[in-house]
């Protein structure tokens, strides 16, 4: 029988990351979804750990890769699933009843996104996504593919991941899924995944690879709206400024402003 959903885990040289993202989605307690473990031929016992386990995966592999993109697509080829979910070794779902309380939701849209739990060092907070999104969202923010859950068809309406791009090749997805190809979307309120900080996009060292890359996209199918990028930026950082403002929550409270 198909599965509604398709559980897609992406490995390199992460064993203990790759243990909680396994035990994670072996706990949930609806368990209509297979699970595939795409590895890149890693050397740290991930390959063998998988095989012990793999009476819980629906596939596997553990071969040599260009990276964690044509990993992702990988997977994407293999999935039988309606939607499909990267949750990567060392993210996991945010408890174990999860896809239990929040799978009814999962239907009609071609990105269907969740809120985040987002782990940096010490620091614990939920990250909340807009319920519209647009090319100016995009400019400086994208969805959480941990917290994301994307009809295997709208891969055939778009493209694939960009195996080239080290960084921000998901960002591409999304922001030619929304922007481009007008893909139909909806935001569920409610926290799905959890998310440590640490990866490659967030590595300062790659902040060069991350701009060029989106540099990239910008000046190619986007080449008309990237005269307006920076304004856009200094806008949003300037009604930011403004919403946060003391005097401004005052006069919002009196009745004085409207809230925007």
């Amino acid at each position: 029988m198909k599965s509604k959903l398709s559980i897609i885990t992406v490995n390199y040289n992460n064993l203990e990351g790759l243990k909680k993202t396994i035990k994670s989605v072996r706990n949930q307690t609806f368990k209509a979804f297979e699970f595939l473990v795409i590895d890149g031929n890693s050397d740290d016992g991930s390959a063998d750990y998988i095989k012990e386990n793999e009476v819980y995966f629906d596939y596997w592999i553990s071969e040599p890769d260009k990276g964690v993109y044509q990993a992702m697509n990988k997977g994407i080829e293999k999935a039988t699933g309606e939607y499909l979910l990267f949750l990567n070794s060392g993210d996991h779902f945010y408890n174990d009843k999860v896809l239990e309380k929040n799978q009814e939701y999962i239907n009609d849209s071609d990105i269907i996104y969740f809120d985040l739990e987002v782990v940096e060092g010490k620091k614990t907070f939920v990250k909340k996504y807009p319920d519209v999104l647009s090319f100016s969202y995009f400019v400086e923010d994208t969805l959480p593919h941990p917290a994301t859950f994307i009809k295997k068809t709208a891969f055939l309406k778009t493209n694939l991941y960009k195996e080239d791009f080290k960084i921000v090749s998901d960002w591409k997805f999304f922001i030619d899924a929304i922007c481009k190809y007008n893909l139909s979307y909806k935001r569920v309120a409610k926290t799905l995944s959890t998310f440590y900080i640490g990866g490659m996009s967030s590595n300062p060292e790659n902040r060069s690879v991350k701009f060029n890359e989106k540099s990239e996209v910008f000046n190619g199918a986007y080449s008309l709206f990237n005269q307006g990028v920076d304004d856009i930026i200094s806008y949003r950082k300037t009604i930011n400024n403004l919403r946060a403002s003391r005097i401004i929550k005052l006069f919002i409270k009196l009745g004085v402003l409207n809230k925007f």
